[in-house]
């Protein structure tokens, strides 16, 4: 009776130590993913100039990640095919930063020879180089306008010109603004025609942007074969689910399903980015 009685205060204990722990381990995991994903969230949308609140990005996060399960289930009949959708909807914000980044960067670029030339103009009219920048952030549309007047911003607070210059090239890291800011720095520093040199900038940049739009339409083609062979078999068993919802439904309640599921993601996946290496070509 003793034995048996010690046997259930070992067990109790043992429930208790294991439920503590995992509460004390969720919780903490949960603080660590609020704090990751606010403080990124904050970065990246600093650098892109939007002024959201990342704790309501945060909750709509876990909203929906909480949401698609059950949704997943309502319309699928199956928990797992909702978890995987949740699975992959928990790694869209970090595509999504990277996209708009990506985005706004090269709309930087190309808006670039057009601004060289209107500084250009500014100091051949007898502008310095500031107030010649200064006129062309106001008279430019964003990105560019954010970037030169944060940029103005810095420097009315102190901070030197190059290190100003270093800052806004942190935040648009291109192979085609550095060359930009080398410039700008080398002349100020050691002199010379900063306006000629910024206009042999603008039409060496105009000239590459002219060049990148010609390779990017002749693998257009390429790109597009590559989206329709990638969305081709998910339409297909798209097809397949409402002409014998009998026959496919196996792929989401069942082991096997699901192995092939995962298998498929896996194989498009590296087929498109096979594709995508081949028609990307850099200048």
């Amino acid at each position: 009776m003793n034995s048996i009685l010690l046997a259930m205060v070992l067990v109790f204990l043992s429930v208790t130590l294991l439920i503590w722990s995992l509460r004390h381990l969720s919780v903490s995991w949960a603080q660590k993913y609020q704090e990751t994903f606010t403080t990124t969230a904050k970065a990246n949308l600093f650098d892109l100039f939007l002024f959201i609140e990342p704790k309501q990005l945060f909750w709509m996060n876990v909203f929906t990640l909480l949401t698609v399960p059950v949704i997943g289930r309502l319309f699928f009949g199956s928990w797992i095919l909702g978890f995987i959708f949740s699975i992959v909807l928990a790694f869209i914000p970090r595509f999504a930063y990277r996209f708009l980044h990506q985005r706004r960067r090269r709309k930087f670029v190309h808006q670039l020879p057009d601004a060289l030339n209107m500084v250009a103009s500014s100091m051949q009219s007898g502008a310095n180089l500031s107030s010649a920048i200064e006129f062309m952030a106001e008279e430019s549309e964003a990105p560019l306008k954010q970037e030169f007047q944060l940029f103005l911003r810095q420097q009315r607070l102190g901070v030197e010109f190059n290190t100003a210059l270093s800052n806004m090239y942190s935040r648009i890291p291109e192979d085609e603004f550095q060359l930009v800011v080398a410039g700008m720095q080398i002349s100020r520093d050691v002199g010379g025609n900063l306006a000629e040199v910024l206009l042999r900038l603008s039409d060496t940049l105009r000239k590459k942007i002219e060049m990148e739009g010609k390779i990017n339409s002749l693998t257009a083609q390429g790109k597009m074969q590559g989206l329709v062979m990638t969305a081709l078999p998910l339409f297909i068993g798209l097809v397949l689910y409402h002409m014998e919802p009998e026959a496919m439904s196996r792929l989401f309640s069942e082991p096997v399903g699901w192995g092939v599921i995962v298998m498929v993601i896996f194989m498009l996946s590296f087929g498109y980015l096979a594709i995508k290496k081949i028609v990307t070509i850099d200048v």
